[in-house]
């Protein structure tokens, strides 16, 4: 052989080499986005169940209408949202939120309204006062989460939703704020609808009472 032939079969090899190295550049660019995508569905997910518990709760035990007619909304709502992610998971990701550890969007459980316990809510003396503070700071963390996903994800489809949670859930935290006003004489010491970039009040339970 050559040593013509053997050095344009070097110069192919290097070509391909870094060819390879390009690719993989890119790659690891869209491995970001979607990684932020997979972290947000399982964290979303597991955050509108949380949120289905706390409302199925205040189904029974809700001392208002207002506050009935509100919860079954919650469930229906983010009961149609989980089976939305989970099916863009799979389409994304060919399987299941399962089977592998998540990250937590740079959030800690308080930024992202997981904090709470299901005791307190179930054994509050003021019902609607509890759910209505606890509801609070649980939708500021949603909306935290989505404008993360919005701002660092890769997916149209999951923008749209995190559009629709923000919306939502904004709307409720004006709501429940005004209730709260009514019928105990003050807001909601979780504040309100976050603004962007804002980063909100996150109580204790000092804080609010409880």
């Amino acid at each position: 052989m050559s040593w013509k032939v053997i050095a344009g079969a070097l110069v192919a090899v290097a070509a391909v080499v870094v060819a390879v190295v390009l690719i993989a550049g890119d790659g690891d660019e869209t491995s970001d986005a979607q990684q932020t995508d997979d972290d947000f569905i399982a964290r979303m997910v597991e955050h509108h169940e949380l949120a289905i518990d706390m409302a199925e709760v205040a189904q029974e035990k809700g001392e208002h209408a207002e506050v009935r007619q509100l919860a079954g909304e919650i469930v229906a709502a983010q009961s149609s949202e989980i089976d939305q992610m989970r099916s863009i998971h799979e389409r994304m990701f060919d399987g299941g939120i399962e089977g592998h550890d998540h990250g937590t969007l740079g959030l800690s459980m308080s930024e992202m309204g997981m904090h709470m316990e299901m005791a307190d809510l179930e054994n509050a003396k003021q019902f609607d006062q509890e759910f209505i503070d606890a509801m609070i700071a649980h939708h500021q963390g949603a909306i935290r989460m989505a404008r993360i996903e919005k701002d660092q994800g890769s997916d149209e489809e999951l923008a749209e939703i995190c559009d629709a949670i923000i919306a939502a859930q904004t709307a409720e935290i004006d709501q429940m704020n005004m209730w709260r006003q009514q019928w105990y004489g003050a807001q909601s010491p979780s504040g309100g609808p976050l603004e962007e970039g804002e980063e909100g009040s996150m109580p204790s339970h000092e804080m609010m009472g409880h």
